[in-house]
């Protein structure tokens, strides 16, 4: 029977290769900074006007108060789930698959969302190297993002180390582009359609709670997927240590670069009415203020950058979403052949299945012309629409690791249960999101609704498939490793659970 036990636990596991920056890169190339910052701020500007910055001032407290239980848990539970192990570990089997379920959702739906990304920076790019042509040549957008989803699948095919390298060097030629960007307009005073250095921008003006927490959707938006080093918990060395401060690194920088950045386009383009409208209506916000304050060279490096940004967010994306199907079906929630990894370490069959999935749904969408934002471009529209739904199933995952955390701090960390006000606050802020963006919907295809569609479908399977909890909780038990980096032997099966955790 002890045999057997073992060799139920035994469980593919990928090499551990990674470093400190390898996790970094990861959380980076998804966050993605420059794609944030060239397309983000326009929907959040046509909704608060210039209280943009405040906007992201409460977007990186909301991210701040949620990292926190990230950043607790993987100290301790470091697993290829992310919220699978987190949530599994401290709420129950059943609520870690729902949550890692919603979180390979979304990344599977950024991975969908930057076909559009890279397709819509692409003919701005093209328009900016032809200058005042009066007929300029555009790709359609599907080509560009085809050509991306190859090149991804291309780089997945190689170690890992070797992508999280790529997308570290990407984002930092975007980081430094943009900060420099940023100390221009600010040193000339901004104003291209007046207002100034208007420092207003960092108040509510007279908005309702409804449009300012509406908004604050959007700006979550370009922080989600600060936690995507959660899932390399078995690539990295010494997880327990490097993947904290990972999160920790990742938010901390990004939340003082993504209010400093969205303060100089606001006043980069102007506070008043004018500016605003040009700030809603632009099409990669950074390209144009680069050539508006720089030169057309500029606007050409951002635009470049742009298009990278997007391509690293697609690669890093649908490589945690592979990642995730993999730690499910290694768990028996799935296909046995997506829980293999080939001669390299990678999860091969479990990355071609979302790479099938992202073509699929991009080209429906492209020779459907659905979804329609209003943008007045296909590829934009593409963008917000598969990314907003994929950052209302990450908010779900979230308030479930704030569960998590708090449960964890309470049975666990005595020491410092006084820091369970971060999580429950944490949790209030999501659900207070939750309420201001559906209570605003008049369609049942808008994009909070079609989330929690997705979340049902997660919901349903994580109570309906047969057995679902117990191969979790063993599944779990076998991959899991200790915060020293060792991992639990595989005989530490299910009558020794190297954690306590909750019923089944």
């Amino acid at each position: 029977m002890e045999t057997k036990q073992k060799q139920e636990l035994i469980r593919e596991k990928p090499k551990r290769n990674l470093s400190l920056s390898g996790a970094v890169g990861l959380s980076l190339g998804i966050v993605g900074p420059t794609l944030a910052m060239s397309g983000n701020g326009q929907g959040t500007a046509s909704a608060v006007g210039k209280a943009v910055p405040l906007i992201f001032v409460l977007g990186a407290i909301g991210i701040g108060l949620i990292s926190h239980g990230f950043i607790r848990l993987t100290q301790r539970y470091n697993q290829a789930g992310s919220a699978y192990a987190l949530v599994g570990m401290t709420v129950g089997p059943r609520a870690g698959f729902f949550s890692g379920f919603g979180v390979m959702m979304t990344y599977a739906l950024f991975g969908l969302g930057n076909v559009g990304a890279v397709g819509t920076f692409v003919n701005s790019f093209l328009l900016s190297v032809q200058g005042s042509s009066r007929h300029p040549v555009q790709i359609p957008w599907i080509i560009s993002g085809l050509i991306a989803v190859a090149g991804a699948w291309l780089l997945s095919t190689r170690e890992f180390k070797s992508v999280v390298k790529v997308l570290l060097a990407i984002e930092g030629l975007g980081v430094i582009s943009m900060l420099v960007l940023s100390v221009i307009i600010i040193g000339k005073g901004g104003a291209a359609h007046g207002g100034g250095l208007d420092f207003s921008t960092f108040t509510p003006n007279g908005l309702s709670f409804t449009a300012i927490f509406g908004a604050v959707v959007g700006a979550f938006l370009s922080w989600a997927g600060f936690e995507g080093s959660a899932a390399l918990g078995e690539e990295t060395s010494n997880p327990a240590r490097n993947i904290p401060r990972s999160l920790l690194g990742v938010v901390g920088g990004t939340s003082i670069l993504f209010i400093v950045v969205m303060f100089a386009q606001t006043v980069g383009f102007g506070t008043t009415a004018t500016g605003v409208k040009a700030f809603s209506s632009s099409g990669n916000s950074l390209a144009q203020l680069g050539g508006t304050y720089v030169g057309t060279w500029f606007s050409l490096v951002l635009s470049f950058t742009a298009i990278m940004s997007a391509f690293g967010c697609m690669l890093g994306s649908i490589g945690t979403a592979g990642r995730l199907l993999f730690a499910f079906s290694r768990d028996g929630v799935g296909p046995k052949s997506w829980g293999k990894l080939d001669n390299k370490s990678e999860p091969k069959n479990a990355l071609i299945a979302v790479f099938v999935s992202v073509i699929a749904i991009g080209l429906i969408s492209y020779f459907s012309g659905h979804p329609v934002m209003g943008s007045g471009n296909p590829a934009l529209d593409e963008y917000f629409y598969f990314s907003i739904i994929g950052a209302m199933c990450l908010m779900v995952s979230y308030f479930m690791v704030e569960i998590g955390t708090i449960i964890h701090l309470i049975k666990h960390r005595r020491d410092k249960v006084i820091e369970v006000i971060i999580p429950i606050v944490g949790a209030g802020m999501i659900l207070a999101v939750f309420y201001f963006n559906v209570v605003g919907q008049t369609s049942w295809a808008g994009g909070p609704f079609i989330a929690f569609g997705l979340m049902i479908i997660g919901l349903a399977i994580a109570w309906l498939f047969p057995g679902l909890a117990s191969k979790v909780f063993e599944g779990l038990n076998a991959t899991l490793h200790e915060p020293e980096g060792k991992e639990f032997p595989a005989s530490s099966g299910i009558d020794q659970e190297p954690f306590p955790t909750a019923n089944l």
